[in-house]
């Protein structure tokens, strides 16, 4: 029955091939969407719940990072119970979680809920992009259908600062989460009625251990990068050693297993690895990037929500429209190199912040958006095509969780690394008036959004001198974050340029 089941995700007539498509770009929007309107929410999401700076990290980082531990697992589940079943549950439980999640009344629940979308959100992803994998089994179609599959992450991050911005100049910050019922609603009836079921006929078992090495691998890893800058040094290196334990136990069980969860093998295929490293840089460099921007547009420059997601529509924009462009690049000039040029691009994206950027101008800055969404949209289209077409068909489900886990590291690392080294840099940067109190001092340290609270409160003059240090040290924490992501993406395509080779296609 199973492998009649795989068999027919694979012989549906055009019409409904493409149709099944437009389906499943429904939960990548909703995903690419609520993530970008996070980051447009949080000076509204300040001021409604007060958080301290690291329950602001945490309130972007935690659904990411319980997505980015759990993609593997349900990427499993999938090949084993089916994967639009798994789609469906997870669209289900989304939609109710991000109807809490807007009526959240303090920072700690809306943590919480967040974190409960990451588990739902984790069954999402993973079965849209193996879905795909067996809906088209000719390579020039399913290169196209992964091309407007990555472009839908372009798509909603076009309309989530747009739609966002409407939604927060005339309703409170929990309206961004009520997207996610309109949103999935064609996914459900939709998926009903076209999406055909498939999963591995030849499954590995349930391990439950391997389940909870992965997720400990990852998630203790992140935490130790979040928090280097609060928590003793103890506790920093007891995480990463979790971290590195548990991979090494995991990848020590999968080598054991007759069939194991992840085949860790793929690892040492160089077009598998290099697509991988791309796919994560790329996410990265995006995510870092509209993390610091969006705060600037809005705290510094002084734009409205609206505005600010118009200015950023050029960048996101070419984003899309280079990842469909990338498909016929890649036919002549071969994938690698096309993937190649997306991390330069990344790499002169930031370099134009340091460079060309200094002083905060909001033309150089979307000048180097414009830049970034051309590379990340070059690279990501075929890093995630080069990873689904290294394995087997039936082996899709697990294959595209990597390739998801690796996008969601990159989103994670992106905020966590670069956001953790901009709040370091602001805070040692700010000069507060003497006169305020240790609580008042502690908020406008902690958060650009904070200081501008605090500043409502204190006379013309404090307040232009609160705002004006917070302004600086803030744009000098960019231009060292912005330095070290230039660095980053130079050596990821360096790195990626030598290990896989020109011919790969």
């Amino acid at each position: 029955m199973s492998s009649q089941i795989t068999e027919r995700a694979s012989t549906l007539s055009r019409s409904r091939r493409w149709a099944a498509l437009t389906v499943l770009l429904f939960p990548v929007l909703l995903v690419s969407v609520d993530n970008t309107v996070l980051s447009f929410a949080v000076p509204a999401i300040s001021g409604a719940l007060s958080p301290s700076g690291t329950q602001l990290l945490w309130i972007i980082d935690i659904y990411p990072l319980i997505l980015a531990g759990l993609l593997v697992p349900m990427g499993f589940l999938g090949d084993r119970i089916g994967r639009r079943k798994v789609l469906l549950i997870g669209a289900t439980g989304f939609a109710l979680i991000s109807a809490l999640a807007a009526f959240a009344t303090d920072a700690f629940q809306l943590v919480l809920a967040r974190a409960l979308l990451g588990i739902f959100g984790a069954m999402l992803m993973p079965a849209t992009l193996s879905l795909i994998r067996n809906i088209f089994p000719d390579a020039k179609e399913r290169r196209t259908a992964v091309a407007i599959w990555a472009s839908a992450f372009s798509g909603g991050a076009v309309l989530g600062p747009i739609i966002g911005g409407l939604l927060l100049e005339h309703f409170w910050w929990g309206s961004v989460f009520l997207l996610a019922v309109p949103m999935l609603l064609p996914l459900l009836i939709g998926g009903l009625l076209l999406l055909p079921e498939s999963k591995d006929p030849n499954p590995g078992r349930v391990d439950p251990l391997s389940i909870v090495l992965v997720i400990f691998t990852l998630l203790p890893f992140v935490y130790a990068i979040k928090s280097f800058t609060t928590e003793p040094l103890y506790v920093v290196i007891g995480a990463v050693a979790l971290s590195v334990a548990s991979g090494v136990g995991f990848v020590r069980r999968q080598l054991a297993a007759a069939n194991p969860m992840i085949d860790v093998r793929l690892f040492s295929n160089a077009a598998f690895s290099g697509a991988l490293t791309v796919n994560l840089i790329g996410v990265f460099s995006l995510v870092g990037f509209i993390y610091f921007v969006s705060q600037h547009l809005q705290l510094i420059a002084g734009h409205s929500p609206l505005d600010a997601g118009l200015l950023m529509t050029p960048g996101l924009v070419l984003t899309m429209v280079f990842g469909l462009v990338s498909v016929p690049l890649a036919a002549r000039f071969g994938a690698p190199a096309i993937m190649v040029g997306g991390l330069m691009l990344s790499a002169v994206a930031y370099a134009v912040v340091v460079f060309a950027g200094s002083s905060g101008d909001v033309f150089w800055l979307m000048a180097a958006f414009c830049v970034l969404g051309i590379g990340v949209g070059m690279s990501e289209t075929l890093s995630n095509d080069m990873v689904l077409t290294a394995v087997p068909a039936s082996k899709s489900g697990a294959a595209s969780a990597i390739s998801e886990t690796a996008y969601e590291v990159g989103a994670v690392l992106g905020v966590a690394v670069l956001g953790t080294i901009l709040n370091t840099v602001y805070a040692a940067q700010l000069k507060v008036p003497e006169a305020l109190d240790a609580a008042a001092t502690q908020a406008a340290v902690e958060t650009l959004s904070g200081a501008h609270q605090i500043a409502q409160g204190l006379p013309a003059d404090q307040a232009q001198a609160l705002l004006a240090s917070a302004a600086h040290a803030f744009d000098h924490g960019v231009l060292i974050t912005s330095s070290i992501a230039a660095v980053l993406a130079l050596v990821a395509a360096i790195v990626v340029a030598r290990i896989i080779k020109p011919a790969t296609r």
